[in-house]
C-alpha cells in the first residue's frame, strides 16, 4: 500500500476531472458503495475457487456480532448488491460507474498496490451486443483523453451457461488425460473450475494449455451471433481488435462477451482495463434475471502510463501569495485575502513572520503567479502592491479591486 503525496495528487486530479466528463459524455451516473461487505456476497458472486476468494481477501470477523465482513477486492459484486437494495432497476436499465479503492492481497507490482484504486462502470438490463461495443468504444476514447497509446484490445466469448457446460466436460476430459502435466493448483481446480486453469501462467503447463480445447468450439448459435455482431460494431467504429481464444477473466460471473486492454509497457501483468458480460450476476446476488456487462480499470497502472507518455499536465498553482510585514499590516492583509477568495482567486496567506526578502521566496517557491506585497507604504496609501513572478516583471499599487481584475487577467 502507499502514499499519494502532494506533488503527485495533480495527476490524480487530471484524472478524477477526466473521468467525471468522459462518463457524462456516455450518460452514465456515478454509485457510491461502503468499502466493506460481508463476505458470501464475494464467494457467491465471484466464486469461491478462485484466486481472489482463496488467497487474495482482506476477511476479518465483525468482533460485535460476529459477521465475517470483507475489505471489497472488486466493485461490480457491490454494484450489483446497491442496485438490488435499492431496486434502482424498478425505474429501468441503469448506466452507473464508480470509482475508490480495492483491496487485494497480491504480489505487488509495478503500478500495482494491495490497495490500489478502481474505476468501474456497470450497464444493467442491456441484453444487445451493442452495450458490449459502446463500453470498449468508451475505453478506446478515454485512451485518447489520457494521452495514452500502444494499447491493444483483446476480446473473446465465454458463450452461454450451456456452452460453457459443454466445454467444462470437454476441457476436464483433455485435462484427465494431461494428468501428469498438471501442477497441484491445477489438479484441485480440476473439477471444480477447470476453465480457471487456462489462465495459469505456469510455463511447465502452457503447451498442455495451448493444446486443450477451445471455448469457440463448443458456442451456441445465439453466443456465436452475438459475437459476430459486436465485431461488427467494432470493425465499423474503426476499433483495432484481436481475438484471444484463452481470455477467460478470474472471475466466476462472466459469460459471453470478455475483454481486456493490454499493454507491454507495465511488465508481464500489462492488463489495464478488462470486463466482460455478467447475465447470471444479478440472480446470483438475489434478483430477477438481468442482462448485464461492465468493466474495471486499474487507476494507478493508466497513471503511469499517463507519465511514461510525457502527456504535460498542468499543475494546479495559487493565483497569488500575500506577503506583509509587522502587526500594522494584519488587518489588511487578512482584508486581502478574503477579498481576493471571494472573487474566486486561490490566495495563500503568509504564514509564520520574516522579513520580506525572505517571505518572497516562499512566495516564488510556492509557484504563485503573483505576489501581493503589503508594508507600511501601502497602508499609508490604502492600496496593495502586485508584482508579478512568472512573466513579464512589473508591480504596480492598486486598491483591492484592481488587483483581482488584474491577477484574474481583465
Amino acid at each position: 500500500m502507499n502514499d499519494v503525496l502532494p506533488d503527485q495528487d495533480y495527476i490524480w486530479d487530471f484524472f478524477e476531472q477526466t473521468i467525471r466528463n468522459w462518463m457524462a459524455v456516455y450518460g452514465y451516473k456515478k454509485i457510491r458503495m461502503p468499502i466493506v461487505e460481508r463476505t458470501d456476497l464475494f464467494v457467491r458472486s465471484i466464486g469461491e475457487v478462485t484466486d481472489i476468494v482463496e488467497k487474495e481477501m482482506y476477511t476479518f470477523l465483525d468482533h460485535l456480532n460476529g459477521d465475517s465482513l470483507t475489505l471489497r477486492p472488486e466493485g461490480t459484486a457491490s454494484c450489483v448488491r446497491a442496485v438490488l437494495e435499492h431496486n434502482l432497476l424498478y425505474t429501468g436499465p441503469q448506466r452507473l460507474y464508480y470509482s475508490g479503492p480495492m483491496f487485494r492481497h497480491e504480489r505487488p507490482q509495478k503500478g500495482r498496490y494491495r490497495q490500489f484504486h478502481q474505476v468501474g462502470v456497470e450497464a444493467l438490463g442491456y441484453s444487445g451486443p451493442d452495450i458490449d461495443a459502446e463500453l470498449i468504444i468508451m475505453c478506446a476514447d478515454l485512451w485518447k483523453r489520457l494521452g495514452i497509446s500502444d494499447v491493444c484490445l483483446q476480446i473473446s466469448t465465454l458463450g452461454s451457461v450451456e456452452s460453457r457446460k459443454l466445454h467444462r466436460s470437454r476441457l476436464i476430459e483433455y485435462l484427465e488425460k494431461n494428468l501428469d502435466g498438471l501442477d497441484e493448483d491445477a489438479r484441485r481446480r480440476l473439477y471444480k473450475n477447470p476453465l480457471r486453469i487456462l489462465d495459469s501462467k505456469n510455463p511447465k503447463m502452457q503447451q498442455i494449455i495451448n493444446d486443450a480445447p477451445k471455448i469457440m468450439e463448443s458456442l451456441d448459435k445465439d453466443s456465436l451471433k452475438h459475437f459476430e455482431k459486436l465485431q461488427h460494431i467494432l470493425v465499423d467504429q474503426g476499433i483495432k481488435f484481436e481475438i484471444n481464444p484463452r481470455l477467460v477473466r478470474g472471475l466466476d460471473y462472466y459469460n459471453r462477451t470478455v475483454f481486456e486492454w493490454v499493454t507491454e509497457r507495465l511488465g508481464a501483468q500489462g492488463t489495464i482495463c478488462a470486463g466482460g458480460r455478467y447475465d447470471d450476476l444479478v440472480e446470483e446476488v438475489g434478483g430477477k434475471p438481468t442482462s448485464a456487462c461492465g468493466f474495471a480499470m486499474g487507476v494507478e497502472r493508466l497513471l503511469a502510463l499517463i507519465l511514461e507518455g510525457g502527456k504535460e499536465i498542468p499543475d494546479s498553482v495559487p493565483d497569488a501569495y500575500v506577503i506583509h510585514q509587522g502587526e500594522a499590516t494584519d488587518e489588511a492583509a487578512w482584508k486581502t485575502v478574503s477579498y481576493l477568495r471571494d472573487q474566486g482567486l486561490n490566495v495563500i496567506l503568509h504564514c509564520g513572520g520574516g522579513n520580506f526578502k525572505a517571505q518572497m521566496k516562499k512566495a516564488d517557491s510556492s509557484g504563485s503567479r503573483f505576489a501581493i506585497i503589503i508594508g507600511e507604504d501601502e497602508i499609508k496609501d490604502e492600496v496593495i502592491s502586485v508584482k508579478s513572478l512568472r512573466e513579464k516583471v512589473m508591480q504596480i499599487k492598486v486598491g483591492l479591486l484592481e488587483a483581482a481584475q488584474l491577477i484574474k487577467g481583465v
